[in-house]
């Protein structure tokens, strides 16, 4: 009996150690005695822009030990250090959700690191990583460097930097290489599968509408054989005026294994985002193919614009998302967010896969049902600002006027 309250006593000792060493863990952190920016800054991406440069680079986890003395993207946070060289006459304010609408504040991210019993060195550590953090305004003919802390990208990152003064807003579109990823070769350069014997550049409107209905109506399964789900949405732009209005509206690189079985041109997206939900619920999604037409040279994709059964309350984790019956909605919704996004230029409609009724639904080769006005929305991407009062809507399919009467083949007249 006596060994056995020994050994229960012994066993109780244990554990409050165990529990007290948790407790107390990042006591021992200690503030980096030289924590100076100059490796990040030898890799920095730089660009100019109206008499202001800047410059950014992706903070890997040996670059976050040594500026902070502890691993910050082990929490599930990409710290970005940015630069601004202000040669303007007039202070700037960098908008940090620009770069990232659910960024992290400096005391989010410590908080996560925060123990119970190391109230100053919770303080100590809160202190320490304001202080790093990027600070406004930039005055004029002043420089301004700190960290921003985004939620993680890939590969390779696009970052949106908005510089906001009076009347001016100063935009810039980085792609930064993220440290221990392999660059993604179709994010690092322009992709373009197709020869240029066989790319078209039309010139007018009316020629592209007609080349747009042309391109195939759905994906397909790998043999080619089987359609897939629909495709309802083409994208006109920029790679970087593309990508930024998408980041702005909270659309992140999120391909998944259910993502690859769909293929158009015999092959996978070129790339899938997805609008992120919260506590990583499934949420739309867009995948996109380059197709081998241009506009006035710019860059043209054919994309899908989808969300799973039941949207953000379908089961987390889920390795197979089956596709909402109603893809309108989505393509709707996306569309709007590209109005918000402040890139948007042009907007039409032309015809896609054709109408089908809720009652007759089309099927997918997964099994999967949807019903659809038939068109397929056109977004043409510009260089942010634009307001929403600056977007063009092209008399193509009349969406806004009647659409209910609209049969699979009609037109309308051409906006030149």
């Amino acid at each position: 009996m006596n060994l056995s309250l020994a050994v229960h006593r012994s066993r109780v000792r244990a554990g409050v150690l165990c529990l007290a060493l948790t407790l107390t863990g990042c006591a021992t952190w200690h503030a980096p005695s030289e924590p100076g920016d100059g490796p990040v800054r030898e890799r920095a991406v730089s660009a100019t822009s109206h008499s202001v440069r800047v410059s950014a680079t992706v903070l890997g986890s040996e670059d976050s030990k040594r500026m902070y003395g502890a691993d910050v993207n082990a929490t599930g946070v990409q710290p970005i250090w940015v630069e601004v060289q202000n040669g303007t006459s007039q202070a700037l304010w960098l908008l940090r959700s620009g770069t990232d609408p659910d960024y992290f504040s400096p005391h989010e991210v410590t908080w996560s690191m925060h123990t119970l019993l190391g109230r100053a060195t919770n303080t100590s550590m809160d202190d320490y990583f304001s202080n790093l953090g990027f600070s406004n305004p930039i005055p004029p003919g002043e420089t301004r460097s700190g960290i921003l802390f985004t939620n993680p990208a890939q590969g390779l990152k696009l970052v949106n930097i908005d510089l906001f003064g009076s009347h001016a807003l100063i935009p810039f579109s980085l792609f930064l290489r993220v440290p221990g990823g392999t660059i993604d070769p179709d994010l690092a350069q322009i992709p373009f599968p197709f020869p240029e014997a066989v790319v078209t550049d039309y010139e007018d409107l009316g020629s592209l509408r007609a080349a747009l209905e042309r391109l195939p109506c759905c994906a397909t399964d790998a043999s080619g054989s089987l359609q897939a789900d629909p495709l309802n949405a083409v994208g006109i732009g920029q790679l970087a005026d593309i990508g930024a209005a998408l980041v702005r509206r909270n659309y992140r690189r999120d391909a998944r294994e259910s993502d690859r079985a769909q293929r158009v041109f015999r092959r996978e997206p070129d790339f899938v985002m997805r609008k992120q939900a919260q506590a990583g619920a499934p949420a739309n999604w867009v995948r996109g193919w380059l197709v081998p037409i241009r506009f006035q040279g710019q860059l043209v994709y054919v994309a899908q614009v989808g969300r799973p059964v039941g949207g953000r309350f379908a089961p987390r984790g889920e390795t197979h998302l089956t596709l909402h019956e109603n893809v309108d909605e989505a393509r709707n919704l996306l569309v709007q967010d590209l109005m918000y996004s402040s890139g948007l230029d042009k907007l039409g409609f032309v015809i896609g896969v054709g109408a089908t009724s809720p009652t007759h639904p089309r099927t997918t080769f997964d099994g999967a049902t949807y019903y659809t006005d038939g068109l397929r929305a056109v977004v043409f991407f510009a260089t942010r600002p634009r307001s929403l009062s600056d977007v063009d809507f092209l008399d193509w399919v009349p969406y806004l006027e009647g659409r209910d009467t609209l049969q699979p083949g009609t037109t309308g007249d051409a906006h030149q």
